[in-house]
This record gives C-alpha cells, structure tokens and sequence, in this order.
C-alpha cells in the first residue's frame, strides 16, 4: 500500500512539472532617441551621442538625472575652445532620455 501511495504521488509530482509550460519573455529596446538638431556642430553631435548613452545607463541604474557626475561632462575629451558646445551637446542628449522615461513611482 505505501509503494503504490508513494508512485502516484511521485506520478503526480512528475506530471505537474512536465505540464507547466515557460511562459515567454519580452524584451523591448528602448526607442532610438531623436538625432541631434541639424544646427549642432560635429562636436555637439558627437557630444549629444555620448549624454543620450551615458543617461541610458543612469536609467538603467536607477540613479537621478545630472548630467555633470559624468567624466565627459566634467572633462570633455575636445580641445578647451569647444568645450562650451561639448557640453551642450551633451547635456541636450542626457535630457532627450530623461524626458522619454516615465517619472519613478512615488512611495
């Protein structure tokens, strides 16, 4: 009597593990951000790829936008007479992610 209770329950355990079906998972990439304005120079253009992706990791972190925590604000790799045009590059492509998330949920 115990075999044959011990088999239909292991027969159950087994059956319920080979029914239960993955359940699939979605991923969405985040949207392409808008390209810079056609009136930035190279170097802002240049400058706006680099905030857009240094934003996506602060998102992806959970960190709160400022953009000036990055080394390639503080020290943008460009000579000193462009730095002024590097950071508003930079600084317009760090805002286009942050205005695209949705805001964290209050609590």
């Amino acid at each position: 009597m115990r075999k044959a209770l011990l088999c239909a329950a292991l027969a159950v355990c087994a059956f319920a593990a080979g029914c239960a079906h993955p359940q699939p998972v979605v991923y969405a990439a985040p949207p392409p951000p808008p390209p810079p304005p056609a009136v930035f120079s190279a170097v802002a253009q240049q400058a706006y790829h680099a905030g857009v992706e240094a934003a996506r990791r602060d998102v992806a972190a959970g960190l709160a936008p400022n953009a000036k925590r990055h080394p390639y604000f503080r020290n943008p790799p460009v000579a000193p007479e462009l730095i002024g045009d590097y950071r508003h590059g930079f600084r317009e492509g760090y805002r286009v992610v942050y205005r695209s998330v949705a805001p964290p949920p209050a609590g």
